[in-house]
């Protein structure tokens, strides 16, 4: 698989992920926050069953492109756990992402070589 396309799945199941996380924590205060028997807590329950399960499943699939971003990009293992770890903290995920951005940008401008950098991040042809 090619790292741009890694990184590309890596960054729509971190949002996904993050997004569901959110409504989640949403659906809690609906499920808990109310009476019981209300509107509110059965439409609350109700989608914090359908919530968690999809986020499960696809935290599932953030794990596995996760673990394989940070392993080509040679990420040391305590960073490495805190981003597979962000798809369990509400917002983490987002932070997650652009962490993992950040490395693979530097890690593309060495792999690239010196000169080819400085030209990707100016957007300009010559060094």
């Amino acid at each position: 698989m090619k790292p741009s396309v890694l990184l590309a799945g890596y960054r729509v199941m971190a949002y996904v992920t993050a997004v569901l996380l959110i409504a989640l924590c949403v659906a809690m205060v609906g499920k808990y926050g109310w009476p019981s028997g209300t509107d509110v807590q059965h439409v609350g329950e109700t989608a914090t069953t359908t919530i968690g399960i999809a986020h499960g499943w696809l935290y599932m699939v953030y794990l596995v492109l996760a673990l394989l971003i940070t392993r080509l990009l040679r990420v040391p293992v305590g960073p490495m756990l805190l981003v597979l770890l962000a798809g369990t903290i509400p917002f983490g995920a987002f932070f997650a992402e652009r962490r993992v951005v950040q490395w693979f940008r530097t890690w593309n401008a060495a792999k690239s070589g010196p000169g080819a950098g400085a030209a990707e991040q100016t957007g300009s042809a010559h060094s």
